[in-house]
């Protein structure tokens, strides 16, 4: 089969298309022919050695939408032809810039038939983490004020949905082109995050509840400025190493609860995934897909991830 690797760790310009052995699943493991996978920033600091995959050469990608074409024994629940969609791959194990990935059972779900697999795949990894954030930490309630910062990125575009379909009101950021689209898509105020009086106009639109941060080392002090009493802030990314608070009396004062989470630590993958896909199915949230690529373009996607500004995801379909 063909996948894209990288046999050293570099630039983007370290990745190349091999021939290699098709995977055999293992036990508790599905054998997935990828139809798209999607492409997070999480996959350049692998590439680059930020964080260590296995043995080189790897194979990108922590996202999966596909067919199912092999089963191992020790699996119930699925059987060959069936779509499925999952996360969590890449890191532990090869990932999924490729024809084909074996993908144990607890990181996958059933794929419904109204979402396209590039959708699927869009969705997986961005939606687990907003779930995460949202749901277990935040424990966002209806009619509760939720601010989303970045709201067109990955994460943040699905994030707006998902608080929407709870019945939160969603307060979220992002440049002027893609407010019309996040109104769309379910944000009650969408605010340029440039504008200088960004904290009094988050406060006007409702002191938040909670607040999903994607960039610690620029907003958490501005989180602790602007949440409600008692309020729950998440952090789920952040582009400095560094982060902290200018004013921690403030801060104190707010009575806050700050919570630094990973996706990749969610305790069972499979059950948010099956609860995504309902919304999927439903139409109450809408990964978006904002470009695709081939195996041998994933250097061009992974450059793109982090350098160009967009709404929704970017995949590959092999």
């Amino acid at each position: 089969m063909r996948a894209t690797r990288y046999h050293e760790h570099g630039g983007p310009d370290v990745l190349t298309v091999d021939e290699v052995e098709r995977p055999t699943p293992a036990d508790d493991e599905l054998l997935v022919e990828v139809r798209a996978a999607a492409v997070n920033p999480v996959d350049t600091y692998f590439r680059e050695g930020s964080y260590e995959p296995g043995d080189l050469p790897w194979i990108p990608g922590s996202d999966v939408a596909g067919v199912v074409a092999g089963v191992g024994d020790a699996v119930d629940g699925f059987a060959e032809g069936d779509r499925i969609y999952g996360t969590a791959l890449g890191n532990d194990r090869p990932g999924t810039c490729a024809e084909f990935v074996a993908a144990p059972t607890d990181r996958v779900a059933h794929l419904p038939s109204t979402v396209d697999f590039d959708e699927g795949a869009a969705l997986a990894l961005a939606g687990v983490t907003a779930w995460r954030a949202l749901v277990d930490h935040a424990g966002l309630e209806p009619a509760e004020y939720c601010l989303v910062h970045g709201g067109n990125g990955g994460v943040g575009h699905v994030a707006v949905q998902l608080a929407a379909a709870v019945g939160a009101r969603v307060v979220t950021t992002a440049r002027e082109p893609y407010h019309d689209d996040l109104a769309e898509l379910g944000a009650d105020v969408v605010l340029d995050y440039g504008r200088d009086d960004l904290a009094d106009a988050v406060r006007d639109a409702g002191a938040p509840d909670a607040v999903l941060d994607h960039r610690l080392d620029d907003y958490l002090q501005f989180d602790a400025d602007v949440v409600a009493q008692g309020g729950r802030v998440v952090g789920i990314g952040n582009e400095d190493v560094t982060a902290g608070f200018e004013n921690v009396p403030a801060a104190r004062s707010k009575e806050m609860t700050l919570t630094l989470m990973s996706m990749f630590n969610t305790p069972d993958v499979a059950a948010v995934l099956e609860r995504l896909g309902r919304l999927a199915g439903d139409g109450d949230v809408v990964p978006v897909v904002a470009d695709s690529y081939g195996l041998d373009a994933v250097d061009e996607a992974q450059r793109a991830v982090v350098a160009e500004s967009f709404l929704g995801k970017l995949v590959v379909e092999p």
